[in-house]
């Protein structure tokens, strides 16, 4: 990776709504670490971006476990500063999605380690460089965080904590210049989205891509006057009135 450019995490990046907004930071002209579970699958979306003239590194591996995010903060550290952060993996947790007086615990403690421990550990490992770039952290959350639906109990809980988190450290380091919003992507055709309704029929949802306006608007914005919001990219009116 080059040193002029500016730099961007993406977890989850191998497909869905991650691969989307890579392939957007690329066409942005940022260089690019990316992240997530499936070696292969990272890979091959990483060759996509670099034969588009992009400057890509990938590191494999569970946001999780704290030896890949020292691995992902060790890569970030040789270029001194990081611009974005992108903490999109998410664990759904069981599927078909049980009433929480029936959630196995194990299952959602490993919830709330992937949808809100990982990226607030990732936020603590990279604070020196985010701090150094003015950077910005996006937390993806969902609707699910406040609308109590029925079998979303465990992955609503995750989120809700992870919008909380993402208001706190919006206060607790602005005077270090680091920005932090939460963004609601919508219902999407993801393999997420699927496995949370097996067997049901999602194609009416929309690709990742509908939400591509709301990038490009939201990496344009001065990031010292949005820190602290919660975003819908696919809302008539993408901030959420307070």
């Amino acid at each position: 990776m080059t040193g002029r450019r500016r730099l961007a995490v993406v977890t989850g990046a191998s497909r869905g709504l991650g691969a989307a907004i890579a392939r957007l930071l690329a066409r942005e002209r940022y260089d690019l670490l990316l992240t997530a579970r499936e070696p292969r699958a990272l890979q091959a979306i990483a060759t996509e971006l670099r034969g588009m003239g992009g400057c890509v590194a990938t590191r494999s591996g569970d946001v999780a476990d704290p030896r890949h995010r020292r691995a992902v903060a060790a890569a970030v550290r040789g270029r001194g500063r990081l611009d974005l952060l992108v903490n999109n993996a998410s664990e759904l947790g069981p599927a078909p999605l049980p009433p929480l007086v029936d959630y196995p615990l194990p299952a959602l403690e490993h919830v709330l380690r992937v949808n809100a421990v990982a990226p607030l550990a990732l936020v603590q490992e990279l604070a020196d460089p985010l701090a150094a770039g003015r950077g910005l952290v996006v937390n993806i959350t969902s609707d699910a965080a406040s609308g109590a639906y029925p079998g979303w109990g465990g992955y609503g809980a995750s989120k809700a904590a992870l919008e909380l988190l993402s208001r706190t450290l919006a206060r607790e380091l602005a005077g270090r210049r680091i920005s932090v919003v939460s963004v609601d992507p919508g219902d999407l055709r993801t393999a997420m989205h699927q496995a949370a309704f097996p067997g049901q029929d999602i194609s009416d949802r929309p690709t990742p891509e509908v939400t591509i306006p709301f990038w490009g608007w939201l990496l344009h914005q001065d990031r010292t006057a949005i820190s602290g919001q919660r975003f819908r990219a696919q809302a008539d009116r993408w901030e959420l009135p307070a």
